[in-house]
C-alpha cells in the first residue's frame, strides 16, 4: 500500500499571488477546512512546501 498524507486547508486564498492559488487547486483544495487524501510523493510535499501558511499535514498515513 501506498503512503498517503491527509491535508487540510487552513488559510483562505483571497489576497495572495496566483501561484498559490493555483497551487491549492493542484492539491484538490479550495474551500476553507476542506481535507484532501493525497499520495505522498515529493511532488506533492513539494506542493504543501510552497504554501505551508495555507495547509497543514493532518495525519501520515502507511
Amino acid at each position: 500500500m501506498a503512503k498517503t498524507i491527509v491535508v487540510k486547508q487552513i488559510g483562505s486564498p483571497i489576497r495572495r499571488p496566483a501561484i498559490q492559488r493555483r497551487t491549492l487547486i493542484g492539491l484538490g483544495l479550495n474551500k476553507m477546512h476542506k481535507t484532501r487524501e493525497l499520495e505522498d510523493t515529493p511532488s506533492i510535499r513539494g506542493m504543501v512546501a510552497k504554501i505551508p501558511h495555507l495547509v497543514e499535514i493532518v495525519e501520515e498515513r502507511g
